[in-house]
């Protein structure tokens, strides 16, 4: 069998590097990618490679007015703007908004890892398997001066199982194959938050980097972030296995796995852990009144609800890959439980926005087209063909 995952909404699903200010240059309207091995060969020949180093090693980007003709003549790839006016934003930026993280890519180019799927999907598992009291023990558990390092280890651990006997071992997900990069565009993303406006009442905020935000009707004001992502419509596609053998009521019980854990099981799961996270998501846009966000969710809640529909086990929706936020990787997404607030106070990351009035999490990454804010990243439908 094979899968096909298609992108409903921009995707990164990234290889952990960036591109540096000094790695590319912007011209008209697009990133171009700097082969700098080739670039170091010519200017060996002449008096230039020095020059070129000193700025290499001080600027925070290329002076386009003394080496633009890189830009045109020495480019690696070439990956356009999603909207024009997006440029207009990269020149007034600076900072670690100029570094792009990239999708991942092999010998043979961009793919989607099976690893990304298989983990959306042990994600969403985790979450609809695990009991409330187990979250309230485990709540209880981090109490105390010396509070356990891993604590949700074990709860993952006692929702599917160790890793010999995990109740995912049912599926193997190949990575898939490589795509052309005409598919990918680099995207403009800023950061939302939610300020307090009265009693249960919020308005929008754009954060500022690294600290404070900026009126919502001002957005243009605010730390603007860059990505290379695979636009909507992009389709992955790879081989997709199912194991008869954890399908036998004999080997069930000897793993110790309540019920079956299939392709069905699956899907159902991971349908109903996206209906969970997009109806908070929901709840925020209705806060921060971004209407176009508030349509594009209500697109997504209407695939949703066909694939929910029909044949199960044939199709999931799956949020995935980087910018999707803290709640496509929780499995505990009453995220104003008291129990909850305990948890993420233990975390020295969140103990602080954790004692906060205000919902939690209270930012999200929103993909802008048009300079409007119109999406949430990593939303994809996966099918097995």
């Amino acid at each position: 069998m094979r899968y096909r995952l298609t992108c409903l909404t921009p995707l990164l699903v990234g290889d952990g590097q960036k591109l540096s200010p000094i790695d590319y240059m912007v011209w008209k309207d697009q990133v171009n990618v700097l082969d700098q091995r080739r670039i170091f060969r010519l200017l060996a020949k002449g008096p230039r490679l020095d020059g070129y180093l000193v700025q290499l090693k001080k600027a925070t980007k290329l002076d386009f007015a003394s080496w633009g003709g890189f830009a045109q003549n020495f480019a690696d790839r070439r990956v356009p703007f999603e909207s024009p006016g997006s440029a207009s934003h990269w020149e007034k930026a600076s900072g670690e908004s100029l570094h792009i993280p990239t999708f991942v890519t092999g010998l043979r180019g961009p793919y989607l890892p099976g690893t990304a799927i298989k983990g959306a999907l042990r994600t969403a598992l985790v979450c609809t398997s695990v009991r409330n009291t187990a979250m309230r023990e485990l709540a209880a558990g981090l109490q105390g001066e010396r509070s356990a390092r891993y604590a949700a280890a074990a709860l993952e651990e006692h929702a599917l199982g160790h890793s010999g006997v995990s109740r995912t071992r049912a599926i193997q997900v190949a990575d898939s194959d490589p795509i052309e990069r005409s598919a990918f565009r680099v995207h403009l993303l800023r950061v939302s938050t939610l300020l307090p406006k009265g009693p249960s009442a919020y308005s929008l905020g754009w954060k500022l980097s690294p600290r404070g935000s900026v009126d919502g009707r001002k957005p243009e004001e605010s730390t603007p972030h860059f990505a290379e992502m695979a636009v909507p419509g992009t389709t992955f596609e790879g081989e997709w296995r199912e194991k008869a053998f954890f399908s036998q009521p004999e080997v069930r019980r000897v793993l110790r796995w309540p019920e079956a854990s299939d392709r069905v099981h699956q899907f159902s799961a991971a349908n109903k852990f996206a209906a969970q996270v997009l109806e908070l998501h929901k709840k925020y846009a209705a806060w921060a009144s971004l209407d176009l966000l508030q349509q594009t969710i209500a697109g997504l809640e209407a695939r949703l609800a066909s694939v929910s529909g029909g044949e199960a086990g044939r199709a999931c929706v799956l949020v995935m890959g980087w910018g999707s936020g803290l709640l496509s990787k929780s499995a505990w997404l009453d995220t104003s439980a008291p129990e909850y607030r305990q948890v993420m106070r233990n975390l020295p990351l969140y103990e602080n926005v954790a004692g906060s009035p205000l919902p939690f999490p209270k930012t999200r990454r929103i993909v802008f087209t048009g300079n409007r804010p119109a999406s949430l990243p990593g939303w994809v439908l996966l099918e097995v063909v």
